[in-house]
C-alpha cells in the first residue's frame, strides 16, 4: 500500500519554521542586541567608505585646478609642457623675443640685458651674485623688472626659469655655449661675436638696451649717469678723463646703446669686422673700427664712460659715494672671479651700514682686487700692444713685433 504523503496546512507550516529557526545554533548567536550592533557596524563602515570617496574626488579636483592657476600667473617664465629633468629637447621658449622684449621694456622701449650659460648659472654662482646687486643696490631692485636674461644653453635657460621673471633661450645650432668660455678660446670668442649680432637684431627691434655682463656688479641706477646726447656709450677697463677721448680703452661688457639708423649700421660694421681683424675678440676688433672714417661718416655719436662711476678691478671706482657698477674684469677663471665678487658685495654692505656723515667722509674702498690681481698685469700689456698699433700700423704686424 503506497504511502500517503501528508501536508501540513500553511499555518502550522509557519509554526514549524520559526520554531526550527528559534532553536538553531545561528539563532542562539544572534541575540537582538548583536543583531543591532552589526547593523550600526555595517552603516558606519559604509558611511566612511563614502566618504573617503568623495574627500579623494576633492583633492583631485583641488589639484587639478591648483596647478592651472600655477602655471597661469606667470606665463612668460614657465614651459608649455612638462618635461623630465634629463630631457633637454623639451626646453624651449614659449612666447617670442618681441613678446618678452614688450612686457620687460621701460615707457621708453629700454631693456636691460645680460648673457648665461650652463657655467655662470650654478647655483651660489655668478649669476646669484648679479641679482644679489640689484636687491641690495640703490634705487637699483626696481630695474630686475626691466631685465631680461639671454640663456645661451638649455640648463642655463632652466636655472634662469627658476630665479628670474624674463628669460629668453637664445639657441646655437653652431656651438655649445654651456661650459665656462675661457678668455680667448674659440668658443669664447664665438660666443661674444654671437652677442653681437644678437644685439644688433634687438636694436632692429626698436628696443634701447643697456648690455651688461653677469659679473658686473648694480650698487646704483646708472641711468642718471648716461649721457643724454649719445648713440653708444661704453665702460671702460682704461679711462683718460674725457668722455669724447677715442683713447679710452672701452670695455664691451657694459653698454648703453639707442635704438636708430646710426647705432644699427654701427653694429652691422662691428660685427663684420670680425671678418677684417679675425682672431679677435669684439672688445679688441672695437678698439680698433672706433677710429675708423666709417664711424665718423656714420655720424655714430660715441662716449666712454668714466670708471669713477662705472669701475672695475681694471680700475676700481675709488669712491663709493659715486659708483653705480663694478666689473669684475682684469681677472679670469670662475673661483677668481667669485672670490672677488663676493668680497665686493660685502664691501658695499658695510658701506650701507655706515652714517651719512662717515659715507662723506668716504673712510672704506674696496677691498679688490685680490684673487683676481695676478691677472691685471694684462690691462697693461694690451696698452702696450695698443700703443704698438697705433706706432707699427696693423694690429697683425703690433702682436710680432710685441
Amino acid at each position: 500500500m503506497p504511502l500517503q504523503r501528508t501536508t501540513l496546512p500553511s499555518s502550522n507550516r509557519r509554526r514549524l519554521f520559526r520554531h526550527s529557526a528559534a532553536n538553531s545554533p545561528a539563532a542562539a548567536l544572534m541575540s537582538p542586541e548583536s543583531t543591532a550592533t552589526a547593523l550600526n557596524l555595517r552603516r558606519i563602515l559604509g558611511a566612511a567608505l563614502l566618504f573617503f570617496l568623495v574627500s579623494l574626488s576633492c583633492v583631485l579636483l583641488f589639484r587639478n585646478a591648483y596647478y592651472s592657476v600655477f602655471v597661469s600667473s606667470n606665463p612668460l617664465s614657465r614651459f608649455t609642457t612638462v618635461f623630465p629633468p634629463n630631457d633637454s629637447a623639451a626646453v624651449t621658449n614659449e612666447y617670442s623675443l618681441e613678446n618678452i622684449l614688450s612686457e620687460a621694456a621701460m615707457q621708453d622701449r629700454t631693456v636691460i640685458l645680460t648673457t648665461l650659460n650652463e657655467a655662470w648659472a650654478a647655483p651660489n654662482s655668478i649669476i646669484d651674485l648679479f641679482l644679489e646687486s640689484f636687491r641690495i643696490g640703490d634705487h637699483t631692485r626696481r630695474l630686475l623688472n626691466h631685465l631680461v636674461i639671454i640663456a645661451l644653453d638649455q640648463k642655463a635657460f632652466i636655472r634662469c626659469q627658476a630665479i628670474h621673471t624674463y628669460c629668453y633661450l637664445l639657441v646655437s645650432e653652431a656651438t655649445d655655449f654651456h661650459e665656462e668660455a675661457y678668455f680667448m678660446t674659440p668658443s669664447y670668442l664665438k660666443m661674444m661675436w654671437r652677442r653681437i649680432d644678437f644685439l644688433r637684431s634687438v636694436l632692429e627691434m626698436g628696443y634701447n638696451f643697456v648690455f651688461t655682463d653677469a659679473d658686473i656688479m648694480w650698487f646704483r641706477d646708472p641711468f642718471p649717469r648716461f649721457h643724454r646726447d649719445a648713440d653708444f656709450q661704453i665702460a671702460c677697463d682704461h679711462f683718460t678723463g674725457s668722455f669724447d677721448d677715442v683713447q679710452n680703452r672701452p670695455n664691451g661688457g657694459f653698454n648703453f646703446v639707442k635704438s636708430n639708423n646710426r647705432s644699427i649700421e654701427f653694429y652691422k660694421f662691428w660685427y663684420s669686422s670680425r671678418e677684417t681683424y679675425p682672431g679677435y675678440h669684439d672688445q679688441d676688433v672695437l678698439n680698433f673700427i672706433k677710429v675708423d672714417p666709417f664711424i665718423t661718416d656714420l655720424g655714430l655719436r660715441m662716449k666712454f664712460l668714466d670708471t669713477a662711476n662705472f669701475g672695475g678691478l681694471c680700475e676700481p671706482s675709488r669712491d663709493l659715494n659715486k659708483v653705480c657698477t663694478m666689473h669684475a674684469n682684469c681677472c679670469y677663471g670662475m673661483d677668481s672671479k667669485l672670490h672677488d665678487l663676493r668680497i665686493m658685495l660685502q664691501d658695499w654692505k658695510y658701506y650701507l651700514t655706515l652714517s651719512p656723515s662717515l659715507k662723506r667722509l668716504s673712510i672704506i674702498s674696496w677691498r679688490v682686487p685680490q684673487n683676481c690681481r695676478l691677472t691685471i698685469y694684462t690691462l697693461h700689456s694690451n696698452i702696450f700692444l695698443d700703443s704698438l698699433k697705433h706706432d707699427h700700423g696693423s694690429p697683425e704686424k703690433s702682436v710680432q713685433e710685441g
